[in-house]
């Protein structure tokens, strides 16, 4: 069988690349690199054109015409569309040249309306790959989907986070201890962390969620810094909610960091927090298709405090991993850290039970796995 994979651009590292990467990586081994050839759409075929709608043209058109001259050539069994922007080339490649294609679906790109086109092209595909029962539901009813043509693959975790020399200088240069949290002598603040965009398009995120809980917490424990990492153009509200609220000596805004420094945040933190509200609107819905974040910090053993509903329910065990609460509660949070912050020994024993569980369930081996399978159906 040879598969033809078509891809956003690749130039940047965002969840989307990294699962296509994936998915190329496994189908590479389980069917040879002769086989699996991966096309993605190159930004820099729109360069020296004035006009981003007319950039955006020309770019999908280049990438139409560059896909059907590689089909045409090497003719291939099945073509994967990596996003569901890309359907209508998978639908097309289908009616000109009778192969099979499939599309994978995130998160909110297929919660909501879409295009006419789109819409026709996902319904008209052989199978689909949902990276979350979440997903998989949304579906079937916003986009009547037949339940057989979807199946289940869901994110893996990239292990070379966990390997990776941790770069702690970044850490104690922001003022962060590295020892272990002794909460009987209060010698150093326990650390709560958040990985993820400060987007003003993301606020679901709820990181202003976690500060509104701060004050309640600093309450009943007064040695606890929130470490923030990520970047974009809702930081400067968020600092502003600090000084609002009184916290701004509780909290850290690390900006933007590399591998080496998010593995040190992630060993050095005691609880992760990331309280995303899921909003399904049609026009815009909102909300983590799978929550990447989660699986990571439960990698390096650390509970963790998610939402009671949405896609990361399906891997979160409430009480087992971790906490689930309602995500536009600042109440909830503020009592879900409480708990976690000072009963450590069960904070410690969820850590490790989210560590064997992620670990079982979703490493890159599992992942392949779950290609074979769907693969030989």
């Amino acid at each position: 069988m040879k598969v033809l994979v078509l891809a956003l651009p690749m130039e940047t590292t965002g969840g989307v690349q990294r699962y296509t990467n994936a998915l190329v990586r496994a189908l590479r081994e389980l069917l040879s690199d002769e086989n699996v050839r991966m096309l993605a759409i190159r930004q820099q075929m729109g360069s020296g054109l004035k006009g981003q709608r007319r950039l955006g043209a020309w770019v999908k058109g280049c990438f139409v015409v560059e896909t059907l001259c590689m089909a045409a050539r090497w003719r291939p069994d099945l073509v994967i569309c990596a996003h569901v922007r890309l359907a209508p080339v998978g639908w097309l490649l289908r009616v000109l040249g009778q192969c099979h294609y499939w599309v994978v679906a995130y998160g909110v790109e297929v919660w909501g309306a879409l295009s006419f086109w789109k819409r026709y092209a996902l319904r008209k595909a052989e199978r689909i790959l949902s990276i979350s029962a979440f997903t998989r539901k949304q579906l079937i009813r916003r986009h009547r989907v037949l339940p057989e043509r979807i199946s289940l693959l869901p994110c893996m975790l990239d292990d070379r986070l966990l390997t990776i020399p941790p770069d702690n200088e970044r850490l104690m240069r922001l003022g962060i201890s590295l020892s272990p949290f002794p909460l009987s002598t209060g010698n150093r603040r326990a650390i709560v962390l958040t990985v993820g965009r400060l987007a003003a398009s993301e606020r679901y995120k709820g990181h202003d969620v976690v500060l509104r809980a701060l004050p309640a917490v600093l309450e009943r424990v007064p040695n606890v810094t929130y470490l923030i990492v990520g970047d974009g153009d809702d930081r400067a509200r968020l600092e502003r909610l600090t000084q609002q609220l009184g916290v701004q000596d509780h909290v850290v805004f690390a900006g933007q960091v590399s591998d080496a420094e998010l593995a040190a945040c992630y060993r050095a933190c005691d609880v992760f927090v990331m309280p995303a509200q899921t909003v399904l609107d049609d026009l815009a819905p909102k909300g983590e298709g799978f929550g990447i974040v989660f699986l990571e910090a439960m990698a390096f053993g650390k509970p963790v405090i998610g939402p009671n509903y949405g896609a990361p329910t399906e891997f979160i065990r409430h009480g087992e991993h971790g906490l689930l609460v309602n995500p536009t509660s600042p109440e909830e949070v503020a009592d879900a850290l409480i708990t976690l912050l000072t009963q450590p020994e069960r904070a410690r024993r969820m850590g490790e039970v989210g560590r064997a569980w992620v670990m079982q369930e979703f490493s890159y081996e599992r992942f392949k796995e779950r290609v074979k399978a769907i693969l030989e159906a």
